[in-house]
C-alpha cells in the first residue's frame, strides 16, 4: 500500500469516528486498523528519511 493511500484511509477512518459514524464494534476494528496504518505510514517515512540523508551524504563526498 502506498504512503498516499494509507494516509486517505487514516483520514477516513478518523473523520467517521470523530463524526461519531461507527457503531462499538466498528469502533474497534476501524482504531486496530487505524493503528496498523499509522504504523505503516510512521515506517514508510522513516524508510524515506533514511534513503534522503543517505543521498544527501553521497553528494557531500
Amino acid at each position: 500500500m502506498k504512503y498516499e493511500q494509507a494516509f486517505a484511509e487514516l483520514q477516513t477512518i478518523v473523520s467517521r469516528m470523530e463524526n461519531d459514524e461507527l457503531d462499538l464494534d466498528q469502533m474497534s476494528e476501524q482504531l486496530r486498523r487505524a493503528q496498523y496504518l499509522i504504523k505503516l505510514c510512521r515506517d514508510k517515512l522513516t524508510k524515506t528519511d533514511e534513503e534522503i540523508k543517505k543521498i544527501l551524504a553521497e553528494e557531500e563526498q
